[in-house]
């Protein structure tokens, strides 16, 4: 069952009809379906289709192996004898050879990085036979895809060789929530809406991860059977794909996206959290967590000056990651042993703390689906993020969960998922909004996500602008 991906899907095909090739990129994290969706693709509107996958690393693997490997897929589509080439210049022919079939085509080598990885020249070898040949084919599209973006950014994007080749590059996110609670089935459309959320602030909207939800059992034992026990998926998943996509790096990435876990950092408190001086490397780090899928980079605009602010704000945006470093992780010598039980997830420390938490991060990663709540499909929205005011010797520091501004507006939107949303929640937000430093010739709207039982005093007092149920984002 393949659902969503409208527009991705709608973009591919404006490229048939040129009268050359087409180079597209498409990257992502792992498990978001890039492959699922070139397969579509060609499913839908292509003739021929040849796909061809680097293989995972391991110990022992080599650019022969992965190149002996490409010539095999080749000569299995071809149905022919191998020929095994000895550089990649040759296997580039290889598969130029292939291309002899009129009618559209599509190409897709997939999770390049791997492929290429072991061949410091590989890129320049790709280079060569899209300009002399591979280019020259009018109906066809190769798609070149992988989970590690830095490799696809450094090698292809940013590469001065490839400069005006690549017509197109996808970076395939989420799922949107309204997609993501298709993939439940005709059980989804009995659970309610906390249920649903509560998943979904687990695996964010990850097809892979979804699937492996089986909405007919209760939210308690999807997590226990997903994330608690020895071999579950997502016990597993997060130390597996973390070193596939990282490698050597793997230490230093994961030392940093563990800090930014417990909460969101600028770097220049992540080096006073490391006690290093703030330009120790964080900028590639940063980078590369970020290409990857794991972490946001949250800049917005002074509240004060309408400029870009002055450091850079970094969460991890992931929420299955999140949730690994924050609840499974810390209790994963019990779960390794068997040892980890709950009757139900209420029993966890924290428990609600965390949903809520999550669930904060699921509503970040779709501000745009949320646009349209607060009425502001047809406005200009200038930024949209967390906001940190840190306090002074003047002024009190406020944290608002996100900040949009408009030309003259800016939203304080406050996120709140509690089984009973109190009436206190108002002055919560008054009280960020009466500490909130920011330009008196603008207007303060304010804005309630919410899931959860709302006091009928809430609405009825009229201190919000828009009171948003979170169920409308589903």
């Amino acid at each position: 069952m393949f659902i969503g991906r409208d527009r991705e899907l709608e973009e591919l095909e404006s490229f048939w009809g040129r009268d050359h090739g087409v180079l597209i990129t498409c990257r992502g994290r792992r498990r978001i379906g890039k492959s699922t969706l070139i397969d579509e693709f060609a499913s839908r509107t292509a003739k021929n289709y040849i796909s061809v996958a680097g293989l995972a690393p391991r110990k022992g693997m080599s650019d022969a192996k992965q190149r002996a490997h490409f010539c095999e897929t080749l000569a299995e589509h071809a149905e022919r004898p191998v020929d095994y080439a000895q550089t990649w210049s040759r296997a580039f022919q290889q598969l130029d050879a292939l291309l002899v079939n009129p009618g559209r085509t599509v190409v897709l080598i997939d999770e390049i990085s791997w492929l290429g990885g072991y061949d410091p020249d590989f890129a320049g070898y790709l280079k060569t036979a899209w300009d002399k040949y591979l280019h020259k084919h009018a109906e066809l599209i190769l798609v070149l895809c992988g989970s590690v973006s830095t490799w696809i950014a450094d090698n292809i994007l940013n590469s001065t060789g490839f400069v005006g080749r690549d017509s197109y590059d996808l970076e395939l996110k989420e799922l949107s929530l309204k997609d993501s609670v298709k993939l439940f089935g005709p059980v989804g459309e009995r659970m309610s809406t906390t249920e649903k959320l509560d998943l979904l602030s687990l695996t964010g909207g990850v097809p892979k991860y979804l699937e492996e939800v089986r909405p007919e059992l209760s939210v308690d034992e999807n997590f226990r059977r997903l994330c608690f026990q020895p071999r579950s998926l997502l016990f597993r998943e997060f130390n597996e794909t973390f070193s596939e996509v990282f490698g050597a790096k793997v230490a230093t990435r994961g030392r940093i996206l563990r800090l930014l876990a417990a909460r969101s950092l600028t770097t220049s408190e992540l080096a006073e959290q490391e006690a290093k001086t703030p330009n120790g490397g964080y900028a590639q780090i940063l980078r590369d967590l970020q290409y990857a899928g794991f972490v946001a980079e949250e800049s917005g605009l002074s509240p004060i000056t309408g400029k870009s602010l002055k450091e850079t704000r970094y969460r991890v945006k992931d929420n299955y990651t999140r949730f690994y470093l924050k609840t499974i992780e810390p209790r994963a010598s019990a779960i390794k042993n068997g040892l980890f039980e709950f009757a139900s997830l209420e029993q966890l420390d924290g428990w609600d703390a965390i949903l809520g938490l999550q669930f904060q991060n699921l509503i970040l990663n779709r501000v745009n689906d949320l646009f349209p709540l607060l009425g502001l499909e047809h406005s200009l929205v200038l930024s949209a993020a967390p906001y940190v005011q840190n306090a002074t010797n003047r002024n009190k520091g406020c944290q608002i969960d996100l900040l949009i501004r408009t030309a003259r507006t800016l939203f304080v939107v406050e996120i709140k998922r509690k089984k009973h949303v109190r009436h206190d929640v108002i002055e919560e937000v008054a009280e960020k909004v009466r500490r909130l430093r920011h330009d008196k010739s603008m207007s303060i709207r304010t804005a309630l996500v919410y899931d959860g039982e709302l006091a009928l005093s809430v609405p009825a007092d009229r201190y919000f602008d828009f009171i948003v149920p979170a169920g409308k984002l589903i």
